[in-house]
């Protein structure tokens, strides 16, 4: 399977965010499943700067965007099995920043069709490109709009993950055919048209042959209007190709184990450098050098959705708490300026760094005992898995993907990687965040095991990957990944059957009632007792036919004996005639009422029954 991974960042070429995390580790873990991978992103002024020595000159050529007709350069490099192209423009990317111009949607719109008119010159035609966010979201489109003139392209599948759905590439309308180079068909028919503006996002959902949200649960809230956006009917207009695959992490980077940007490293066997990687952050962070009290971690972009509005209501009772609490982070300035007032009140127990240092997010990863995001919304969320593979256990609310990868603490049971609570309220969190503490310091042999149950947690990119060949492979009808043989002998049989999973519920209840061991699509309640010798409880699943689920409200054992006591004179007349049953004869005894032409050995047998 040839695929085209088309994002705006990756690391570790470029980054701003979580897309550039998951386009540097998704294609490298597709490619080792087998499959043939390759990245496009634009070249920008900091991926020259970093690995201009590396790349290679492939070609050039024009690209026409509207009315413009503009210069195209192609540059390469492989690594980790994932051949990597570069879109050049110096126009357009050879600036200091991925984004915040504003000529953004022009930039991106030439990115998209340049992506669709440099395939001929990439090594391998893809089967399937994978777009991301709004930054690609024309390419789906362009393929539609010249694949009416290019039948090759026609052959190509398009799928678009939506990393967050709060970012939709809006643009005037005017700009449909001046900017875009688009038809005012597009939007006469609505495919791009949404309030009166150019929505680019809304027409990749629509145009893309399938569509995922970066966590299971986060794909269920986009159909609500609460996180969708005015995206939501949409969303539920396209839920038979929606889909949600949870993100993961690169375990080999975020390995504690052999991380040398700590201090000390650990293991979930061997948490014992845990307790120097704290020291540290205590000393790096001007905190008292206290062991026996839990830091509260928030690594995070201060913004609104990330639930910082429920931390500022209550942060002086959280600092009641036998606590400590570190802030790692820039963003709105009111948040910036609150948390910068606190921490001078609570001097030694707050620490507040308003920026952001990849160094430091590792010490405080590594040495923090507790991990807080309350977030509002949340589409999938990184940072709760990485702060788990470094033994730091996650606070959440539940939303998006932090539902899915953590599960609430159950003292009861021991069981749990986490803590969570649901509704978006500054008291249900603070309650929380009482727990964990008093756990920390009261329990410390339960906290413990909590602990490592988190560092196990698998969030490998190999999961995620099976999951993304299996949407490929719905989109272009190919069968990958293969399907291991299942079963003993004769399942290969069963598995012939048009109702899927027939046989295997008709296993399970022939060990569970003598009724279903019966070979028919009756209920048991209306066979004979008398026909079904003793020996047949012996016979392989895979000579009965696949027999009708039971309904588990009725009891069949019971009323099959009654019925089969009132015929029992006539059917061991029919039974006497022979000696020996087998197997195909054994099935001829049986009275099939649903289906309506038998072979000739079974007319007879209906017909004396009857009498």
């Amino acid at each position: 399977m040839k695929i085209l991974y088309a994002t705006s960042e990756a690391v570790p070429f470029c980054k701003t965010g979580g897309l550039a995390d998951v386009a540097g580790s998704l294609p490298s873990a597709m490619a080792k499943q087998g499959a043939e991978v390759a990245v496009v992103l634009p070249l920008y002024r900091l991926v020259k700067e970093r690995f201009g020595a590396e790349l290679k000159f492939e070609c050039f050529d024009y690209v026409d965007l509207a009315w413009r007709h503009t210069y195209c350069g192609l540059f390469s490099l492989e690594k980790d099995g994932v051949t990597w192209y570069f879109i050049d423009n110096e126009q357009y990317f050879d600036r200091p920043e991925l984004y915040g111009y504003m000529d953004d949607g022009e930039r991106f719109g030439f990115f998209s069709r340049a992506v669709v008119r440099m395939l001929p010159h990439m090594q391998f035609w893809p089967e399937v490109i994978h777009c991301n966010d709004w930054q690609t979201a024309l390419v789906p489109i362009y393929l539609k709009d010249e694949g009416v003139r290019e039948e090759r392209l026609r052959s190509i599948r398009t799928a678009l993950t939506i990393h967050n759905i709060e970012y939709q590439g809006r643009y005037g309308k005017e700009t449909l055919g001046d900017l875009f180079g688009l038809d005012y068909g597009w939007a006469a028919d609505g495919t791009l048209l949404m309030d009166g503006d150019v929505n680019l996002l809304k027409g990749a959902i629509l145009c893309a042959d399938a569509v995922n949200a970066v966590s299971p649960t986060y794909a269920n809230e986009l159909k609500m209007a609460y996180f969708a956006h005015r995206m939501e009917t949409i969303m539920r207009r396209c839920t038979y190709k929606l889909s949600g695959v949870l993100n993961g992490i690169d375990t080999k980077l975020y390995d504690p184990e052999t991380d040398r940007r700590l201090s000390a490293r650990f293991s979930a066997e061997h948490p014992e450098g845990k307790d120097a990687d704290k020291a540290e952050l205590q000393k790096l962070m001007g905190l008292r050098q206290e062991a026996h009290t839990p830091i509260v971690a928030i690594v995070s972009r201060l913004v609104s959705h990330k639930g910082l509005d429920l931390i500022c209501e209550v942060l002086h009772d959280m600092m009641e708490l036998p606590m400590q609490l570190v802030i790692l982070g820039k963003g709105d300035q009111k948040y910036e300026e609150f948390f910068r007032w606190a921490a001078q009140q609570y001097e030694g127990r707050m620490a507040v760094r308003l920026d952001y240092n990849e160094e430091l997010s590792m010490s405080i990863y590594a040495g923090a005992d507790l991990f807080l995001m309350p977030s509002k919304s949340e589409p999938c969320g990184l940072s709760q898995m990485i702060a788990m593979r470094y033994g730091t256990v996650p606070i959440v609310r539940e939303t998006g993907g932090l539902k899915d990868t953590v599960q609430p603490y159950e003292s009861w049971r021991d069981a749990g990687n986490g803590f969570s609570f649901r509704n978006y309220a500054s008291g249900d969190m603070l309650y929380v965040i009482r727990e964990a503490v008093y756990l920390y310091k009261d329990y410390p042999d339960a906290f413990a095991r909590l602990r490592k149950r988190a560092m196990e947690c698998d969030f490998s990119w190999e999961r995620s990957a099976k999951e993304y060949l299996r949407i490929y492979a719905g989109i272009t009808a190919q069968a990958w990944p293969v399907v291991p043989e299942i079963g003993p002998v004769g399942a290969a049989e069963e598995a012939k059957s048009t109702a899927e999973g027939n046989a295997v519920i008709a296993a399970e209840t022939a060990v569970e009632t003598p009724a279903a061991e019966v070979p028919t699509e009756t209920p048991a309640a209306e066979v004979p007792a008398a026909t079904v010798p003793v020996e047949e409880k012996e016979t392989p699943l895979e000579e009965a036919a696949p027999a009708e689920p039971e309904k588990p409200e009725k009891k069949e054992k019971k009323p099959a004996a009654r019925k089969g006591a009132a015929k029992k004179t006539p059917v061991k007349k029919a039974v006497g005639k022979k000696t020996e049953t087998t197997p195909d004869e054994k099935t001829a005894n049986v009275k099939h009422k649903y289906t309506p032409k038998k072979g000739p050995a079974a007319k007879p047998k209906k017909k004396e029954t009857a009498e």
